[in-house]
């Protein structure tokens, strides 16, 4: 109804309820996955430049390899803690409908991930297939990065007291 929402945009569920953004606040794994994310991101950064250094020059290719597998590895470890923070918030380990699709796109991440240390150690691609490979692994590691920072600003937005009309929180 337009009285209820003079804005006329639709009215999107809260993320958490007042239970959760409790459970969420205490707990030691939410600590963890916000030290973890960036650690990740910076990983993944250098990791990108050497595997991209690798495919213009031809050059660095352990430093690169090095690199995907420590950044995987984070990945995991990020996913496992995330699983137990997801539970410790929602009650669920992975879907938990606030971050559904998010889950949903992680899991083609991981699967990504994991096909490149499977091609590696089974010998199923060149050094440039196998770094095209991880190529596509974060591409979609940077798109699930972005839903999470997404919700992460959604949170944030809806931690808010509510604006005033001249914008301003009352």
């Amino acid at each position: 109804m337009i009285a209820e929402n003079p804005g006329l945009t639709p009215a999107r569920p809260p993320l958490y309820t007042p239970l959760q953004r409790q459970r969420r606040d205490g707990s030691v794994w939410t600590l963890v996955q916000g030290i973890l994310a960036p650690v990740q991101f910076l990983v993944f950064l250098v990791s990108l430049a050497l595997v991209l250094r690798f495919l213009l020059t031809g050059e660095g290719e352990q430093a690169a390899t090095l690199s995907v597998v420590v950044k995987t590895l984070t990945l995991y470890t990020i996913m496992l803690t995330g699983c137990i923070w997801e539970k410790v918030v929602f009650g669920q380990y992975l879907f938990a409908p606030a971050f559904f699709w998010e889950d949903v796109f992680s899991m083609a991440v991981l699967a990504l991930h994991t096909a490149y240390l499977l091609a590696l150690f089974k010998g199923w691609l060149d050094a440039r297939g196998l770094m095209v490979l991880v190529l596509a692994a974060y591409a979609a590691y940077v798109v699930n990065a972005g839903q999470f920072l997404w919700k992460l600003r959604m949170a944030r937005l809806q931690g808010e007291p509510p604006a005033g009309p001249d914008g301003v929180a009352a």
